[in-house]
């Protein structure tokens, strides 16, 4: 508390301490009024009910002095959030990406580092906020700042880090069965290091990535069926290919198949049609008219390379 790590931090700590200092004070008042009312009106001192109408000095008094106390606490909210919209013309601009569940930081020209934010010290940054499938959102507590990154919103954050070290990510929308392992860091050099980091980074060919995998990304497949042999949603797509597989019937009956190409189609298209054993039926919808059959086989492909299934 009080010791942010960004230009902006100090405008979010004024507004919680304004805010949490007022709340204190009145949660003292309302009490200390309540105990003081069980003593003072006890039923033992032989105090006489009394009826009253109603008082226009009293129904005043707790319309303004609320709203006093409101407009106080936006103003100070006001004050801390206006400067995180109001962006640098010479702020360097770096895109961040979300997906289930892991950030990824395009730093331009290739260079891509994931789940680690790396910042240079003292200069302005602006995160240009991308999800690649549903909700998220990009929180670094040292910094005081949280954006959401929501698909197909072009939402941003701006921010001068101002003490070198490493920060926590985190995300702050939950997003699925992994959303608490959605974890990265933000670690800021000075620039003369961060230049020298930036130049040894290794380029990223996106090109090079199988087909098959892009297109398993593209339609958020990882998001229920993991590529390590972990259990999601739906079983993993590690070793899967070629293997034996226990899998019940849309009648109930329970067979042996054997997962090869006509499978991988069939678990696309039909995907009720024969489910793994031990996984629910009904949670994947057909994408007949979302994947091609050529795409199919793109996947088909990719799936053979990624080892067996321990």
């Amino acid at each position: 508390m009080f010791s942010g790590a960004s230009n902006l931090a100090d405008g979010v700590d004024k507004a919680f301490a304004v805010i949490f200092g007022i709340s204190i004070f009145l949660l003292i008042l309302i009490t200390a009024v309540m105990v003081w009312s069980l003593f003072r009106f006890n039923k033992k001192r032989h105090k006489e009910a009394m009826q009253f109408s109603g008082s226009v000095k009293l129904e005043i008094t707790w319309i303004v002095i609320p709203f006093i106390i409101v407009l106080i606490m936006f103003y100070y909210g006001w004050q801390g959030f206006k400067p995180m919209r109001n962006v640098p013309k010479d702020a360097m601009e770096i895109n961040a990406i979300g997906r289930m569940w892991e950030f990824e930081f395009n730093y331009g020209n290739g260079k891509i580092s994931k789940d680690t934010l790396v910042l240079p010290l003292n200069k302005a940054i602006k995160l240009n906020l991308i999800s690649e499938d549903v909700n998220h959102s990009l929180f670094i507590p040292a910094f005081r700042l949280k954006e959401d990154m929501v698909p197909g919103y072009d939402n941003y954050m701006w921010f001068i880090p101002t003490k070198e070290g490493t920060f926590d990510i985190l995300c702050a929308e939950y997003c699925g069965l992994l959303h608490s392992g959605m974890l990265g860091k933000a670690v800021v050099k000075a620039e003369p290091d961060y230049d020298n980091w930036l130049a040894n980074l290794t380029i990223t060919d996106r090109n090079a990535e199988p087909e098959g995998l892009t297109i398993l990304k593209d339609n958020s497949c990882l998001s229920c069926h993991s590529l390590d042999g972990s259990k999601l949603i739906g079983p993993s797509f590690k070793g899967l290919y070629g293997s034996e597989r226990t899998v019940v019937t849309e009648n109930g009956e329970t067979t042996t198949i054997t997962a090869m190409e006509e499978y991988v189609k069939s678990s696309i298209y039909e995907p009720n049609k024969e489910v793994v054993k031990g996984f629910n039926k009904g949670l994947m919808q057909s994408y007949i008219d979302v994947v091609s059959e050529e795409e199919v086989d793109k996947i088909s492909e990719y799936l053979k390379t990624i080892g067996v299934d321990e």
